[in-house]
């Protein structure tokens, strides 16, 4: 039943930031990296594949397209991360200090977390929380 619903959670976080991508890009190519070719194109597709993840996650049917789903997510926060640092050494660099560490800290350590739940929502894993048969 928690993973049920936390799939649901994740794949409503999921909808709404690909909704953003695509409504409202301005944020995302402002913390694009330089390296990153096409960014208002890479913007526009992590949108879709957001919003595509995220369908694929709530769906209860296809357990496999979920598991795909999850897989495709985690790999996605992977991709993300890059991001993520840019943003943090934007903010950081900032006179005011942009968002603050009480904002950058806390979401460094939690994209390593959503790889996980991705990935356990999905049903692609089951650590740390599987049972041990008695055998084992």
């Amino acid at each position: 039943m928690a993973r049920r619903i936390l799939r649901l959670i994740l794949a409503l976080f999921y909808l709404v930031a690909g909704v953003l991508h695509l409504l409202r890009p301005d944020p995302f190519l402002s913390i694009m990296p330089g390296w990153v070719p096409a960014p208002g194109a890479v913007v526009w597709w992590t949108g879709v594949a957001e919003i595509l993840g995220a369908a694929a996650l709530a769906q209860p049917f296809a357990p496999a397209l979920r598991r795909a789903a999850g897989i495709g997510l985690a790999a996605y926060a992977v991709g993300v991360f890059p991001a993520n640092i840019q943003h943090f050494a934007l903010d950081m660099a900032r006179p005011d200090g942009g968002l603050g560490l009480a904002y950058h800290l806390p979401r460094m350590v939690a994209q390593p977390l959503l790889v996980w739940l991705a990935l356990w929502v999905g049903g692609a894993t089951d650590w740390p929380l599987r049972r041990r048969s008695p055998l084992s």
